[in-house]
């Protein structure tokens, strides 16, 4: 484990399992609250584990979170935007949402470069301290909708940090 992710609060902590190793996200609570909280209620329960990269983009993002694979699901909980100056850098997590800004469920994506096009308009919710190179192993999409044809990449699991023994 990094000295950032060992220096981090375990309770804003994030550990994803990939099929290529562990990435360690550091959540931002001082930026999206609600967001974050909501993360973690999910994570605690399970809702990730297993869940697919539905829409994964060569030189932009891979995003998950949906329980379908489709893109078109969630936990069913909108969340109001929590949208900030926070820039959408290499590694930056941010919520997936549709059209409407107060939209965001339980999809996410994370950044393979910068995005700056999405500043203030996106909720950022964390972002990656080590792993990344994982992150950078996940199975990319066709076409410009960017989604995966099967078998997809998937978190294999997702826990708080503060909660693994």
């Amino acid at each position: 484990m990094t000295t950032a992710a060992a220096a981090a609060d375990p309770e804003n902590t994030l550990l994803l399992e990939l099929k290529d190793g562990t990435v360690v996200v550091e959540l931002r609570p001082d930026l999206a609250p609600v967001h974050v909280a909501r993360i973690k209620e999910l994570t605690r329960e399970g809702f990730y584990d297993g869940i697919v990269f539905h829409r994964v983009i060569e030189g932009f993002m891979a995003q998950t979170g949906d329980p379908t694979g489709t893109g078109m699901g969630g936990s069913g909980k909108n969340l109001k935007a929590e949208f900030t100056n926070e820039p959408f850098l290499r590694g930056t997590m941010g919520m997936a949402r549709a059209q409407n800004p107060n939209s965001a469920d339980s999809q996410f994506f994370i950044c393979f470069q910068p995005a700056r096009f999405l500043d203030g308009q996106y909720t950022v919710v964390g972002r990656v301290t080590s792993g990344m190179e994982f992150v950078d192993k996940i199975k990319r999409g066709v076409g410009q909708s960017g989604s995966v044809p099967d078998p997809k990449d998937k978190i294999i699991s997702m826990k708080v940090q503060a909660d693994v023994q």
